[in-house]
């Protein structure tokens, strides 16, 4: 008998009703002009437009929410390279509670400006040398703080997946969902959604080239762990999927398609000349995908999960200009 997932479609569905009114209902775009290069009908979920300008707010929201109140009353802690750091900045701000986020130093400066313009605290550290969620942990203990990682938590789980649910209400059934993957919160919630409400449907993942521990460790069958990888996509330069998303990522997801630097940078360009949105690297990575032909068996009717915005000016115009 199989284990009891620990996230169901009730649980997507219930985090849905939690954040209405608060996260915002972010668009889908349609091009005729991606959809004749790429040969398909395609649809983009725009969470480059969610508050904080990335899908994460759905996730550090759903999980700070249902916090007990003498808990939430203490502060909230999380670790994250920029857009979970923003995330849970602002969820502690609408709770009315405070937030201590542990980022790396190399983290984008925008993004640590905008996590400190929600109010929240920030503590560096050292990617490359320092185990972040080890520090983070310690941080949470000696505080006294409630701790949101940011994917491997069921709550966090549930609230991204609200993103899918949604997609798929606005455009009707899809053969594929295409979705980046860092630590895999945002395709497992998305396909415990998806596959619930259309099994058929396909679940493709997309890493950085040099950040593919998800697609070794499905093909494997074991988590693996790979050097802190250095790519352009810096909310995906992790070493290993997390262990709860990781199990439903084993079931629900059907391939991994990887992405060069160049290629990513290809499709920013694309969103931004013809669809006229700016997406940062990680959030282009399901377009890089798209438009490099790294899907196999293309099929007709694909949604795309585009999951986030925050990008720096000069990093934009750098990246685009070369």
């Amino acid at each position: 008998m199989a284990a009891a997932s620990p996230v169901t479609f009730d649980d997507v569905r219930e985090a849905a009703a939690r954040l209405e009114g608060i996260a915002h209902r972010t668009p889908v775009l349609t091009s005729r002009t991606l959809n004749a290069l790429v040969g398909a009908e395609v649809f983009i979920k725009c969470e480059n437009f969610q508050r904080i300008g990335a899908f994460k707010f759905r996730g550090a929201y759903n999980a700070a929410a249902q916090l007990a109140p003498e808990q939430l009353a203490k502060g909230i802690a999380a670790y994250s390279s920029g857009n979970h750091a923003q995330a849970t900045a602002l969820a502690a701000r609408e709770l009315g509670t405070s937030a201590v986020i542990l980022m790396p130093e190399d983290a984008p400066r925008s993004k640590r400006e905008a996590t400190a313009g929600y109010g929240a605290e920030i503590v560096t550290y050292d990617r490359y040398t320092q185990d972040r969620t080890a520090l983070g942990e310690a941080l949470a203990e000696d505080r006294g703080l409630a701790l949101i990682p940011p994917y491997d938590h069921p709550h966090v789980i549930a609230g991204q997946g609200t993103a899918a649910l949604e997609l798929l209400e606005d455009t009707g059934e899809l053969d594929a969902l295409v979705v980046p993957v860092g630590g895999g919160g945002l395709i497992a919630g998305s396909a415990t959604a998806a596959k619930a409400l259309h099994p058929g449907i396909r679940m493709i993942g997309v890493e950085p080239e040099a950040g593919d521990d998800t697609k070794r460790s499905l093909e494997g069958g074991v988590r693996v762990t790979i050097p802190v990888p250095r790519t352009i996509a810096d909310g995906q330069a992790l070493p290993t999927p997390g262990e709860i998303t990781f199990g439903i990522n084993q079931r629900l997801v059907d391939a991994v398609a990887l992405v060069s630097d160049e290629e990513i940078v290809q499709a920013m360009r694309f969103a931004f000349e013809r669809l006229k949105i700016v997406l940062e690297p990680s959030g282009a990575t399901g377009l890089a995908a798209l438009m490099a032909g790294r899907v196999d068996d293309l099929p007709r009717r694909i949604g795309i999960i585009a999951s986030g915005g925050n990008i720096a000016t000069d990093r934009f115009t750098e990246l685009v200009s070369r």
